[in-house]
């Protein structure tokens, strides 16, 4: 549902900002506000599950999730809908933030990656089916209907977690609010900021809220060292293995981002292909990745996962080259092969990476690793969407062509990574 809700509203936007007569720069903030709530609270919320539980909060955030929702359907206004998709992404933060320490908690350590894997086929399945549930209701029903939805597939959710998700230990520590208010400061104005890098009317304010963010966090850095549990998990950002496993993540979604941003306009502008025809094109990727992705974490619980990982993100760099290489009348199996690589790679480096990241930290720590995975891929996604803005603001003859180069070079950096951390540790 949370990762549904992020692309069957970006299919909808044109309708929605019709609707509310507002323009399209300002209907964007009905994507801003749902992502900046996901990422200032993502930390502290993987904090909670540490304190209160996992289950607690993962089903707190689904009733938030569930109830926003409601609210979302209900809106009239643009003020009305950005408050009710700030409110829906605390409740999606809820449950991205300790969903893969739930996993830990439901399959056995020599399993791990068998539940990891089905997390990411999960996500990899919602995210390729996004823009054809956002059309097919949008073909037969009112805008508001998208969120409609989350009513009873929300509730329904509920019964089963209720009964099924597993109760983990608590830990008697408190929730630094002062942490949390430097937490929030650092990452909404990075995100933010780089965002605005990416407009050329915007570059200089993004810069400085940029320099902002740095500032607030060395605040915090400092003050999380003082922590003997911190929420910016510095404890385990110093074990060489989960720190390479971060920038493994940030790297390759990133370099997933660019090749998705660029293929859609060189699908439309260069190829003249519809939304629609763009959206069915493009699906050979997620499609291969949610294949894929099952099979990945059973590999990666007999055979050491980060080369499972490393190997996957060269085969991510070699269809990205691929891409680099299409003619201006690409045929259909041209394109396809191409993208089915590039699925392939993102499959196997998704679940064996995530299961080193959750592997490599204690399991009282596993909120916190938890949150910090899904921030490196919310990190991932905005620099490769800075990045792209940049390109395309430079005048390149083949813009589409010069991101795709770049994204394969990022995957073949993060495959570096990857295979580096055999030697630190074997997980």
């Amino acid at each position: 549902m949370a990762v549904l809700d992020t692309s069957i509203v970006n299919v909808a936007l044109p309708v929605i900002g019709h609707d509310l007569s507002i323009s399209a720069a300002r209907s964007v903030w009905v994507i801003n506000a749902y992502q900046l709530a996901i990422t200032v609270s993502l930390l502290p919320f993987a904090t909670l599950g540490d304190i209160l539980g996992y289950k607690r909060v993962y089903w707190g955030g689904l009733v938030v999730f569930t109830l926003a929702s409601l609210a979302c359907a209900s809106a009239h206004s643009l003020l009305a809908l950005t408050l009710a998709r700030i409110v829906q992404g605390l409740g999606a933060a809820g449950i991205m933030s300790v969903n893969i320490a739930l996993v830990r908690f439901i399959y056995p350590r020599a399993q791990l990656g068998v539940g990891v894997g089905y997390a990411s086929l999960v996500v990899a399945t919602a995210s390729a089916a996004g823009p054809s549930v956002a059309a097919a209701i949008l073909a037969i029903a009112h805008w508001q209907w998208l969120f409609l939805v989350n009513g009873p597939l929300g509730l329904l959710a509920l019964l089963i977690g209720a009964r099924t998700l597993p109760l983990t230990p608590a830990t008697p520590k408190r929730l630094d609010l002062l942490s949390a208010l430097f937490n929030a400061l650092t990452f909404g104005l990075l995100i933010a900021g780089l965002a605005a890098v990416g407009e050329a009317d915007s570059q200089q304010r993004g810069i400085l809220m940029v320099v902002a963010a740095l500032v607030f966090g060395v605040l915090l850095v400092r003050r999380e060292r003082r922590q003997a549990v911190p929420m910016l998990p510095i404890d385990l950002l110093r074990k060489p293995v989960f720190s390479l496993s971060m920038v493994t993540s940030i790297c390759s979604f990133a370099a997933q981002t660019m090749a998705s941003i660029g293929l859609s306009f060189y699908l439309q502008r260069t190829l003249g292909k519809t939304e629609t025809q763009t959206g069915l094109l493009m699906t050979a990727w997620p499609l291969m990745t949610a294949l894929i992705a099952p099979t990945a974490g059973r590999l990666s619980d007999r055979l050491p996962p980060s080369l499972i990982s490393g190997a996957g993100l060269i085969t991510l760099g070699l269809g990205l080259a691929a891409l680099c290489m299409l003619g201006p009348a690409p045929t259909l199996f041209d394109l396809s092969w191409r993208l089915g690589i590039c699925g392939l790679g993102f499959g196997l480096f998704q679940s064996p990476n995530n299961r080193v990241i959750m592997g490599s930290a204690p399991p009282a720590r596993s909120g916190g690793a938890s949150g910090l995975q899904s921030m490196g891929r919310l990190l991932g996604q905005s620099f490769g969407a800075v990045t792209v803005a940049m390109v395309f603001g430079r005048a390149f003859q083949q813009q589409s062509s010069m991101i795709f180069f770049m994204a394969a070079l990022l995957a073949l950096v993060a495959g570096c990574a990857s295979t580096l951390r055999h030697k630190k540790q074997s997980v």
